[in-house]
């Protein structure tokens, strides 16, 4: 471990520090280069964009940049560390951007004493961006920063630890349901955690079809329900009108448990209690719930699903956020609304049921992969998704009316 922190270290360190850095994309060898980049050049755009501003978008870089934008109070699985702190991660997400979906990047971290202070500095610069992808913000504010923002700004807003969380998710849980034999609709689920991943995990779930009254959310006092008289108003959607109270209570039974919470909190007794062919979803960083060698040695169908690469069935962000973007900036759609999440859910989990390409296959070094309960999500390396995403989101966004362009050439096969 001291071995692999050195090498995380060097790897932010050298050649130079940082993960990003900016190129130019047109000629500036020549003083006429110069005259065009900018002056006298510059001021015929300038002209055309005062009198269209959606000219921005033909004559900037906006269409294609997003802003990674944090305030570093809920930074990965280590806390409230701060903007600074913050940094390396938004710059690894920005780094994310251009390798799985070409799209630039430039991350902000924001310093400030009150939600509204952060939401006006955002919004007061977001139409620089062609979307703002929010990050590592501790819940409940991150509610309110998002709703505030998608309410002010022009561009889309996206809390990538909610959505981007729920829709994998949500992609892996249908088709592990599906492998044993079950469907969502009828699910009774579990879900460890009541933060901004686990309610959004299952809002999106519910309109993916699961029922409202048959999840059991539990936060650090126990099972959410009306009675209690600590709920916030997010947590209160999920209030179940039940007697149960513990986790040993709700688990019996259950055939899904989703965890967002933290390490060694569900033990292979609770695993027993569970209905025939469970789902474990155990997404605790870097230690998961339960895991999965523990819950398989408990029984042998279950399917498990955790956030590391080092097990199969990933839960990894990257297969969605840099594609939903891709697609959103592409017809140039004004918001992400449930419609293309959902669009996201089914591109992504669909690629699953697909033959495995070899260059998948030799990037994640599996020597062969087919949908069942080893493999119910795809790679995050496997270049279907950015096409297959991109293009499902983007025919959402143009049939449900928040986009600008009509769908592409390129997503017209």
């Amino acid at each position: 471990m001291t071995d692999f922190r050195q090498k995380a270290l060097d790897y932010h360190q050298f050649p130079k520090p940082g993960k990003i850095g900016i190129e130019l994309t047109t000629p500036a060898e020549t003083s006429h280069d110069l005259a065009l980049a900018y002056s006298p050049g510059v001021a015929e755009p300038v002209r055309e964009i005062a009198e269209n501003p959606e000219a921005v978008y033909q004559y900037t870089a906006k269409g294609n940049t997003v802003a990674v934008i944090t305030n570093g109070t809920a930074i990965l699985g280590l806390g409230n560390l701060g903007g600074m702190a913050a940094k390396p991660v938004m710059e690894g997400k920005s780094l994310l951007f251009k390798r799985f979906a070409n799209i630039d990047s430039i991350d902000l971290e924001v310093k400030h004493k009150t939600v509204e202070e952060f939401v006006t500095t955002v919004a007061n610069i977001a139409d620089s961006f062609g979307g703002i992808n929010l990050e590592d913000i501790k819940a409940p504010e991150c509610f309110e920063i998002e709703k505030a923002l998608i309410e002010r700004c022009k561009v889309p807003v996206f809390h990538d630890d909610q959505h981007g969380t729920a829709i994998v998710t949500a992609a892996g849980m249908i088709n592990a349901l599906e492998i044993q034999g079950k469907e969502l609709r009828h699910a009774n689920i579990v879900c460890m955690g009541a933060g901004a991943a686990a309610i959004a995990c299952m809002e999106l779930l519910i309109n993916c079809g699961a029922q409202r009254e048959r999840i059991y959310m539990l936060d650090t006092k126990g099972v959410i329900h009306p009675r209690r008289n600590d709920l916030n108003e997010y947590k209160k959607l999920f209030a179940n009108n039940t007697d149960k109270r513990t986790l040993d209570d709700v688990i019996d039974g259950a055939d899904v448990f989703v965890g967002v919470s933290g390490p060694n909190v569900l033990s292979a007794e609770q695993v027993k209690l569970m209905a025939k062919n469970p789902v474990i979803f155990a997404c605790s960083n870097p230690d998961p719930e339960i895991k999965p060698e523990i819950a398989l040695a408990a029984r042998d169908d279950v399917i498990i699903a955790t956030g590391r690469s080092d097990y199969p069935n990933q839960v990894n962000n990257v297969l969605c956020f840099p594609f939903i973007f891709r697609g959103a900036l592409d017809v140039r759609a004004r918001t992400i609304n449930d419609e293309m999440k959902v669009a996201c859910v089914h591109a992504i989990r669909e690629i699953a049921k697909e033959p495995v390409p070899d260059e998948v296959l030799s990037a994640s070094g599996d020597k062969q992969l087919s949908f069942g309960k080893d493999y119910i999500i795809p790679k995050p390396m496997d270049p279907r998704l950015c096409h297959r995403v991109a293009k499902a989101v983007a025919l959402t966004a143009v049939e449900s009316g928040v986009a600008a362009l009509s769908l592409p050439e390129k997503y017209q096969d």
